[in-house]
């Protein structure tokens, strides 16, 4: 298996045609570096379409994976607020993220209480 120890989540909308080569290029530009065992999580403008890009130490992984109907759910975007390039997502993030679940409010709904 390949070993993830940080993943990234680049909030900029790309184009799924995009191979290996071309991510990594967006991620160094972006970043400045792409660091051994992190992940690399991009999504296309209409977020049906998510790729995995991984520096394992010797090489790059890229995984793909597409959603026939719905969309992932990506970013809340607030008006006239840009996100940043990008964001950390746990284990646990990254999880609910590639089935679709709303994982950006995974810490609110671990818990039920009387409002």
């Amino acid at each position: 298996m390949i070993r993830i120890d940080t993943l990234w989540l680049c909030t900029q909308p790309q184009d799924m045609r995009a191979g290996a080569d071309r991510l990594l290029n967006i991620v160094v530009n972006t970043v400045g570096s792409a660091r051994a065992h992190h992940g690399y999580l991009f999504a296309n403008l209409r977020a049906t379409r998510i790729k995995l890009l991984v520096h394992d130490g010797f090489g790059v992984w890229c995984a793909t994976r597409r959603l026939h109907a719905g969309r992932f759910v990506w970013l809340e975007r607030l008006p006239g607020q840009l996100p940043a390039a990008t964001l950390q997502l746990s284990a646990q993030q990254f999880e609910a993220l590639a089935v679709g679940l709303p994982w950006q409010r995974l810490g609110e709904l671990s818990v039920i209480s009387r409002s």
